[in-house]
């Protein structure tokens, strides 16, 4: 009975090959699809977190909406100033156990930024208007309450619900006597970021504490 040798046989070379071009084509097709996973990943969180910063920005602008100075009690002063790119009001504070008292609030756009700037708190209405003036004139630099909302920002617009329609809100003063129809009863702000998307807006009721 012969027995049959059989002896050990390896790779040649070009199998060697093979098989290195083969790992190297696999290898570089995980690394694109964990690439754009890492991209998408992050492209998403950051959009979520400049939607998160916008949402507090509005509901800041809500509350402070919502606790507007009636007109009354700042006998005929204005309290709503709203144009392109900044809005100025003024606001109640209420605190338990102190006095009503009053505050000048404004929302800037400077350099991309939405900014909400607020003055101290007051029971002079002559001290309440040295503090519009400041806020109207961008004197307020020096004010210390001073918080960055939101940033990319590329522009904010304002309009007013008077009557029964939106109205543009530049040039209207909420100063002197109001009546039904001239009295603005409702804020609509679109803020438009500068990634070019489409402009988020929210709306407002004016004094609806």
């Amino acid at each position: 009975m012969s027995i049959l040798v059989r002896r050990a046989r390896g790779f040649t070379l070009i199998e060697l090959l093979v098989a290195i071009s083969i790992l190297a084509i696999v290898a570089v097709l995980g690394w694109r699809g964990l690439d754009g996973i890492i991209r998408s990943r992050g492209a998403l969180t950051a959009q979520m977190e400049q939607t998160r910063s916008m949402q507090l920005a509005f509901a800041q602008l809500q509350s402070d909406s919502a606790h507007l100075a009636p007109s009354e009690l700042l006998q005929g002063r204005a309290y709503l100033s709203a144009e392109n790119d900044r809005i100025t009001l003024v606001r109640l504070v209420l605190n338990d156990q102190q006095p009503t008292r009053l505050q000048v609030v404004s929302y800037r756009l400077q350099e991309g930024v939405l900014v909400r700037r607020e003055s101290n708190a007051t029971r002079d209405l002559q001290q309440l208007d040295a503090l519009w003036q400041a806020a109207i004139s961008n004197s307020d630099q020096e004010q210390p309450g001073s918080v960055a909302l939101q940033a990319g920002v590329r522009s904010l617009t304002v309009r007013y619900w008077i009557g029964s329609a939106w109205v543009a809100a530049a040039g209207i003063s909420t100063a002197g006597t109001l009546t039904a129809a001239n009295t603005p009863t409702g804020m609509d702000v679109a803020m438009a970021l500068q990634d070019g998307s489409q402009p988020l807006v929210k709306s407002f009721l004016l004094g609806a504490l």
